[in-house]
């Protein structure tokens, strides 16, 4: 049996074989309830965004500077982030102002390493994945995590250099570890030290 935390951070899923009962799954879980204790307590407290708070973009903390009579259109004022509208509408449009970001540092990410790589600029989709920060499917559609736009630049685009690599090597193999030294321009041990310490804490903000 496997036992791990699941997404919400309240409930946890076991893994069992066939032959396995409910009775055991549960003396299974229940013997490990200090673990799954530890696991939560790994897990960032969810923030949602406020007035007067914080987000992260692009690796820098952006203040929230919300004010119900101003347009509702979200605008970049150099360390602030300036918005209007009801309170109500706060989260959801931050959350659609990153996506946009997202998807057009994404594009110009793809086309670059694209370049790099001899490739045409795939098509790709943002991803809302809990677990994986990029996938590039057999007929070359990549998929990125458009959380990854709270990480600093170097970060994000180590993942989508990495989805390159894939549209040339479908696997992990020597080559395709080699392609991508070759295709990242920056420190890519340091990028996925970022992301191993960091990555939970991008789903803080909008779950």
């Amino acid at each position: 049996m496997t036992l791990r935390l699941a997404d919400d951070g309240q409930s946890a899923r076991i893994t069992m074989p066939r032959w396995g009962s409910t009775r055991e799954a549960i003396r299974f879980a229940q013997s490990r309830a200090g673990w799954l204790d530890a696991q939560r307590a790994r897990r960032p407290q969810r923030a949602e965004p406020r007035p007067g708070g914080t987000i992260a973009f692009r690796g820098h903390d952006l203040a929230i500077d919300w004010q119900e009579d101003r347009p509702r259109k979200v605008v970049l004022r150099g360390a602030a982030i300036g918005l209007g509208g009801p309170r109500d509408g706060l989260t959801p449009r931050l959350k659609r102002w990153l996506q946009g970001e997202a998807r057009s540092l994404f594009a110009d990410d793809l086309a670059f390493y694209s370049a790099r790589a001899g490739l045409e600029t795939p098509d790709f989709a943002l991803s809302s994945a809990r677990r994986r920060w990029g996938s590039c499917s057999s007929c070359g559609t990549v998929r990125l995590n458009w959380r990854l736009v709270q990480a600093p630049d170097h970060v994000r685009r180590s993942v989508v250099a990495h989805e390159t690599a894939h549209r040339v090597h479908f696997d992990h193999s020597p080559r395709f570890h080699a392609l991508l030294a070759d295709l990242f321009e920056d420190d890519l041990p340091d990028a996925e030290r970022w992301l191993k310490a960091n990555g939970p804490s991008l789903f803080s903000a909008f779950g």
